[in-house]
Order: structure tokens, then sequence, then C-alpha cells
């Protein structure tokens, strides 16, 4: 009677870290959301990059909404983001 619980045992216990294998198998990795510059519609600081004159890199944006400092935004909503200086720009301006 052992020798079958412990063969039962055995067999559930494979067919879980089949099941288990086979799943992590399907798993994809999350694909990447494509994303454009956007310019004139980050705020002082919290730009993605470059900021024209005077800047290096992100975080360096001196005002809000600069035309010239951009931010990544999903990719075809940049010109529908309506800012108080007007909408988001795909060029510096």
């Amino acid at each position: 009677m052992n020798a079958r619980i412990a063969a039962t045992t055995a067999a559930l216990t494979l067919a879980t870290l089949a099941c288990g294998a086979a799943m992590a198998q399907s798993q994809q990795p999350a694909a990447k959301t494509a994303v454009e510059k956007c310019y004139g519609v980050s705020l002082a600081g919290q730009n993605d990059c470059k900021a024209g004159e005077g800047t290096t890199c992100a975080g360096t944006a001196k005002m809000d909404y600069q035309g010239n400092a951009w931010k990544n935004v999903p990719a075809g909503t940049c010109t529908s983001i309506k800012t108080p200086r007007g909408m988001g720009s795909l060029k510096p301006f």
C-alpha cells in the first residue's frame, strides 16, 4: 500500500513539474511600447534628455514646457497633448 501511495505521489509531482515547465516556456517578455520625443510638454527638471543650449541631459530643463526640451510619450500622442503654452510638438520650437 505504501509503495502505491509513493508511486502516486511521484507521478503527481512529475505532472506538476511538467505543467510548471510548460507554463514557464510559454510566457513571452512584454513588448516595449513605442515612444516618440515630444517637445514642450515636460515640466522644469523633468525632461528626458538634452534641452538645447546650456543643458546636458535628463532633468535639466530650466522651465515648464520649454520648447527645446523633450519627453518620451507613447507614439502618436505628442501633438494631442495640450499644455498652457499650446500643444506638444514633434520638433523643437
